[in-house]
């Protein structure tokens, strides 16, 4: 497995070509090279697998006309090279490579269609000048492609006439140029695209889970080559037309229903067996991906029989199959009891890895997870195979699946509706005595809806959670699927609905880690003959795949061979989401996300803290879109770096040095310099004693002070105080809720559309703040303050409405994506009676500092600050409180979750 990367229509760039295959190094750690001619340039990033000492790339016929960079494997390379060495050609390696590249010029395009594997590959002929790229009759592996602006330069063509590339600006200014590599990063990495979201495929995403479905990308302009697609590049222009007509031939073969039964059941076996053995062919080593469900299990029974069967194929696998499998021990996805019992058959021949996927796991790969997948994915369930792989690529370098095997065999319970609908159209008898074998496994595809329908859960349509002006730009958008036959529905989701995203999951997430995923169900000769079967070959009395079932009885325990509960390679969402809420409430309380075109972020929060609550039918599969989008977009559009705010600013710091990015000492207008020590602490929950956890770190502070050096003794000589933030005090008075738990009526739903948010809080611009506000001042005086606060704006006086409203509600508080937990995820009220806590505490400190402090200490001031405003909320310090407001003017305790809710604050005479 490979990369490759490259362009058509630029003058020679070796420059270029680095920059693109630097950033796909992971696809090839093992060697790379680079190749120009003329208007054309290949790169190559090569993981060695077969002829490893040879076959590296790009590679040239001997005359040097032929130039190929290729990424994947031809399993019948074999038989090919010995059919070319029988017309005559000669081979210099042993490689698939060599392989390819002399049946490309033997048979021109027409050889992709001999090739029986997984490739996307790029052909420079020099004596045509022609740049030839294609995509294996599947799309296991990827080729994306972009035009760009290059300079119109002359290409000689065929027939020696000077021509410009095909869409060269009709003035004679600007031509365009063709980059192509196997990821999207390359492309990125050019500096020859112009970044841009393609609106149509985020809608198409949010809308109808639609995201692999086309050639168009989540990248406006770049593109992918369809499954079985060509592309021609010459001075003649651009073409892309398909190499096979396998669709067709599926479609054709349907036709045919062929009588199933155990002749054809033992054909099917041969044949697979002999698809798994294919895909052993390596000179490094080969190991299986194992779930636990009825496709990879069948592939590793089947090579552990053909270990014991001493079949020769079997050395890269080595006396014991390493498997990889992803557990959730008591979970409702966990599969282990299954893969215990495909281990227990393979004992002796067998290594079994075992993979452990944590919610805290999945928070922290979540950006690089995302990255890897370069666009965006309909759930959280690949990340269980990003976990595999990072074990696997320790053990092994080639990793054998079972995708596909559900698109060819009916393996999702909505085909059993698709099969039903056609068997009524051909007679009710017939669909009768299939429902009535079938209905444990519609229950299980309808429960969840009548369960949330019987608890009286509201329905959440994606549409409501999304900007109008987005949404009515593609209201003619459709996503059709076919309902009424079977074997057209799974033509289609093996081309163009369902595969292709999960094959893109699979070589994003194998090749992050440099390993080579192969897929045997996807050998076209044994699709071909399933779909030409009787339908019954798929579906019969209530069980899918029968086929397989069949022919893996006696090889698989009867437990999986029999199996109707399908949960495949994926991640128990839905825990996760629940234990990781306070994580993806921050993301959508985010700036970024607020300032999108697409999201209406009030909508996405009060739907999020109703699946908290359990009071609506969303669910997590929405949320992970917007969630996934959002990032994605943060990774690959915004201009700031993304960086991990808890991470980041939870570093080690002492008592005696600033919050980063602040400063210790600050002169105020008045020209009074003050010092300010920031003390870090632990977070404060409701049942803390708020006195017990504060006084303690003064007294460390206190203590540890003479080491601190001599600056530090001088600059504590004077007056000082204790400024503490009101979120503390208020937290442990029990007057902070989470989100989730405050009941928002209609009243403050309607009122916070119409408060402006800031970037330092979201004040009453939220339902759940608004809520509060109306329980602590009452509704009617809420609404009598907004009246006045509209006329305020209009007479241009700013604050009118926090004036007339009173009860501290300027100090109501909602989450904020940058604090710490739990304020990251409340909302919260002013504490009560601050003056009194603030003399509480004074006289605490009174009582336990050192006499020298004693004498200098002036008392406490709780303090609400954010980056752009400060307001003294309290104190037992008679005077001016814009004074104290000025000593936080730059608010040193911090706005991120600095976890540093209070400073001693120094004069400096």
């Amino acid at each position: 497995m490979c990369g490759i990367a490259g362009y058509y229509g630029l003058s020679a760039d070796e420059a270029l070509l680095s920059s693109m295959n630097d950033v796909q190094l992971h696809r090839g750690p093992d060697g790379e090279g680079i190749f120009v001619d003329g208007p054309c340039g290949l790169a190559h990033r090569r993981l060695s697998i077969i002829d490893v000492a040879h076959g590296q790339q790009p590679m040239a016929t001997a005359d040097g006309r032929y130039s190929i960079a290729y990424n994947g494997e031809v399993y019948n390379y074999l038989d090919l090279r010995a059919e070319l060495e029988g017309l005559g050609r000669t081979f210099e390696t042993d490689s698939d490579t060599e392989v390819v590249l002399q049946a490309f010029a033997q048979w021109g395009g027409e050889a992709f269609d001999r090739f029986n594997g997984m490739f996307g590959l790029a052909i420079w002929d020099r004596d045509e000048q022609r740049l030839t790229l294609a995509r294996d009759h599947f799309g296991i592996k990827p080729v994306y492609v972009c035009r760009v602006p290059a300079p119109a330069a002359p290409l000689a063509s065929a027939d020696g006439v000077a021509r410009t590339t095909e869409s060269a600006d009709a003035g004679g200014g600007q031509g365009e140029a063709l980059l192509f590599a196997s990821e999207i990063r390359p492309i990125l990495a050019s500096g020859l695209y112009e970044k841009k979201p393609n609106e149509r495929s985020i809608y198409r995403y949010l809308r109808f889970r639609a995201h692999e479905d086309g050639t168009e990308t989540f990248f406006d302009g770049i593109e992918r080559l369809q499954p079985g697609e060509m592309l021609e590049a010459d001075a003649d222009g651009i073409r892309r037309t398909m190499f096979t007509r396998l669709r067709e031939e599926l479609a054709e073969l349907a036709k045919e229903q062929r009588p199933y039964d155990e002749a054809a059941a033992a054909e099917y076996k041969e044949r697979f067996i002999e698809a798994v053995r294919l895909r052993l062919q390596s000179e490094v080593p080969v190991g299986t991906s194992l779930s636990g469900g009825l496709d990879s299990s069948a592939v590793a029974v089947i090579i552990n029989q053909l270990i014991n069967e001493g079949d020769e194929r079997t050395e890269s696998v080595g006396v014991q199959q390493n498997t990889f499998s992803a557990v959730f021990p008591n979970s409702i996805n966990d599969e282990e009891k299954y893969v215990d019992e495909v281990l227990e058959i393979c004992e002796g021949h067998v290594d079994g890895h075992k993979i452990l996927p944590k919610p805290e796991d999945f928070k922290a790969d979540l950006r690089d997870f995302i990255r890897t997948q370069e666009e965006p994915l309909i759930s959280s369930g690949p990340y269980a195979q990003f976990q595999v792989m990072r074990e696997a690529t320790k053990h092994v370098t080639v990793l054998l699946d079972g995708q596909g095997a559900d698109e060819m065999m009916a393996g999702y319970i909505p085909y059993y509706a698709v099969y039903l609908r056609q068997l009524r159209a051909q007679g009710a008898k017939a669909a009768a005595a299939e429902l009535s074998k079938s209905l444990d496994v519609l229950f299980r595809l309808g429960r969840f809806r009548v369960k949330a329908k019987l608890k009286g859960r509201k329905d959440v349509s994606v549409t409501s959670l999304l900007k109008r002006d987005f949404t009515s730009r593609y209201t003619d958008e459709r996503f059709p699927v076919e309902q009424s036959n079977l074997k057209k529905r799974l033509i289609e989701d093996l081309f163009h609905n369902s595969l292709p995203s999960l094959l893109r999951y699979e070589d994003k997430n194998t090749m992050r880690f440099s390993l080579e995923g192969r897929v045997p169900f996807l050998d076209k000769e044994v699709v071909k003959f399933i779909f030409s079967l009787t339908d019954e070959a798929i579906i019969k009395d209530g069980w899918n795949k029968r086929i397989l079932r069949d022919a893996t009885r006696g090889l698989l325990p009867e437990s999986i061979n029999r199996r109707r509960n399908k949960i495949g390679f994926t991640t128990p969402q839905s825990e996760w989401f629940m234990r990781l809420k306070n994580h993806f409430y921050s993301v959508f309380l985010s700036e970024s996300f607020a300032n999108r075109p697409y999201f209406e972020q009030t909508e996405v929060l009060h739907a999020f803290e109703g699946w908290i609550k359990g009071s609506n039918n969303a669910d997590t599969m929405m949320f992970w879109r917007l969630i996934n989008l959002e990032l994605w977009l943060q990774e690959y559009f915004d201009e700031a770096p993304q960086v991990d705010k808890a991470v980041a600013q939870a570093a080690p710091k002492a008592d005696v040095e600033p919050n980063a990015g602040k400063s210790l000492d600050i002169t105020t207008a008045r020209g009074e310099t003050v010092r300010r020590y920031p003390l870090r602490t632990e977070l404060f929950a409701a049942d803390d004693d708020l006195d017990a956890k504060v006084l303690p770190r003064i007294d460390e502070f206190f203590e540890a002070l003479p080491a601190a050096g001599p600056e530090h003794g001088a600059a504590t000589r004077g007056r000082w105080y204790l400024f503490i933030s009101e979120k503390i005090i208020a937290i442990t008075q029990g007057r902070s809720y989470f989100i989730w738990d405050i009941k928002v009526g209609k009243p403050a739903r309607v009122l916070s559309k119409y408060v402006t948010r800031t970037p330092a809080g979201i004040g009453l611009g939220s339902p759940f703040t608004m809520q509060l506000a109306i329980e602590e001042a009452g509704l009617p005086r809420v609404l009598y303050a907004a009246a006045g606060g509209a006329v305020g704006k209009v007479l241009g006086r700013k604050g009118l409405f926090y004036e007339l409203v009173g009860n501290d509600i300027a100090a109501i508080d909602g989450p904020t994506e940058y604090s710490a937990y739990p304020s990251n995820v409340s909302a919260k009220l002013a504490p009560k009676d601050p003056d009194r806590v603030a003399a509480r505490l004074s006289a605490a400190i009174r009582d336990r500092v050192p006499a020298a402090y004693r004498e200098t200490f002036a008392g406490t001031i709780v303090m609400d600050a954010n980056d752009i405003g400060r307001n003294v909320l309290g104190s037992d310090v008679p005077g001016d409180k814009a004074r104290f407001e000025e000593m936080f003017a730059d608010n040193p305790l911090g706005q991120g979750s600095e976890q540093t809710p209070m400073a001693l604050v120094f004069i400096q005479d």
